[in-house]
């Protein structure tokens, strides 16, 4: 069956590629440069945070995250909380790094991480590390998560990697409640870069961690007067001081040619986040009563798919074959509980949580992009609730 409706939609349209090929005609510099400190200034601006750290994906910004807070000493107990609805890299780099993760259920108004767990969870382990996803771009509890966060002394992570643009209802964005936050600019996200990701992050000491950790471990980012610092207090002569690793960082720097890209992108974030968060009021409007789905009170939501629950998991079977059958691209909702995927039962028990289960067992996506129109929303609602 062809696909009318897809999931996604490319955001860079024909104008941002003829830009890009008139830009291209200058044989500009390619790698990372001046345009990437560019996106990083707008960006940063947008969210509301003091940086910006661009790379080359939001895995990439969750790995970098979690890494500079290893780093910088923020985690000496090695145990972290992982969220069971997310994306498998929210919780991998805490594996890969040699953490001790601690997988915590889902909330069943947002899907985001259960808070009571979580307490449960602090009160037991003592963790120092938390991170959290903003599921599918309905803000999580704010209050609650920086209360627990004041209790307990842990560092906060927060994955906003599918949140782009939504915010709270006292306007506070999302990406600005962590600690440090993740957001991907993958085909098919809030807007896109092709491939590309983000940590924004307020403090000076993780910044510059971040932005070693991003470029193989060497300082040539850092601003001249911490750079002049560093290689003073380690006695590193000029000569080689641009060739110094002082930390076992990465390669996961983004280019120029995707900053390009980014900077005409972030011009577009408003209309973006206002019709996708349009669409997925109507999606609830209409569905209301028949599906299952998220809560998100007075706060802004802004999805990169309307999700669902169904009644069953057979009601499901029943949804996605009129959905397909009518050209209605659909896919189970994020990666339904982690926690029982072989990455975490390899290694951990398999984990059991009633909320997650029923996400895992019972969800489905279905379109939201800017383009969409209350017409072909009206109609995928009619397909779901067998009204064609």
């Amino acid at each position: 069956m062809e696909i009318k409706y897809p999931l996604a939609k490319e955001t860079i349209n024909d104008e941002d590629v003829n830009a890009l090929c008139d830009w291209l005609k200058s044989y500009p510099r390619l790698t990372k440069g001046e345009l990437t400190l560019q996106v990083e200034k707008d960006w940063s601006e947008y969210i509301g945070t003091e940086y910006a750290v661009f790379n080359n994906s939001g895995s990439s910004a969750n790995l970098l995250m979690v890494a500079a807070a290893v780093q910088c000493g923020l985690i000496p107990n090695k145990k972290i909380v992982v969220p069971s609805v997310g994306w498998v890299t929210t919780i991998s780099p805490a594996i890969q790094l040699g953490l001790e993760p601690i997988m915590c259920g889902a909330a069943p108004d947002t899907f985001g991480m259960d808070l009571d767990q979580l307490e449960e969870i602090c009160e037991k382990e003592r963790p120092d590390a938390v991170i959290f996803v903003q599921v599918l771009g309905v803000p999580h509890h704010k209050d609650r998560l920086l209360e627990l966060k004041e209790k307990y002394g842990f560092v906060l992570l927060e994955d906003a990697c599918a949140a782009l643009g939504a915010r709270y209802s006292d306007g506070t964005m999302v990406g600005t409640v962590g600690d440090m936050s993740s957001f991907s600019f993958y085909f098919g996200h809030q807007l896109s870069t092709i491939e590309g990701g983000m940590v924004n992050v307020n403090d000076k000491k993780l910044y510059d961690m971040l932005l070693m950790l991003r470029s193989h471990g060497w300082a040539k980012d850092l601003d001249k007067e911490t750079y002049n610092q560093m290689m003073q207090d380690y006695g590193i002569e000029d000569f080689h001081s641009p060739f110094t690793f002082f930390i076992p960082g990465y390669n996961l720097r983004s280019t120029d040619l995707q900053a390009f890209l980014g900077i005409r992108q972030v011009k577009k974030a408003a209309w973006a986040s206002n019709n996708r968060n349009k669409n997925h009021q109507l999606y609830a409007e209409k569905l209301t009563g028949y599906v299952e789905f998220q809560d998100w009170g007075d706060d802004f939501p802004v999805s990169i798919s309307f999700g669902a629950l169904a009644e069953s998991t057979e009601h499901r079977k029943e949804i996605v074959t009129r959905l397909v059958n009518n050209g209605i691209e659909t896919r189970i909702y994020s990666a339904g509980n982690l926690g029982r995927h072989p990455f975490w039962t390899d290694l951990y028990d398999e984990f059991e949580d009633e909320q997650s289960d029923k996400i895992h067992s019972r969800g489905f996506f279905v379109p939201n992009y800017p383009e969409l129109t209350e017409e072909e929303i009206d109609f995928i609602c009619k397909v779901i609730k067998d009204e064609v």
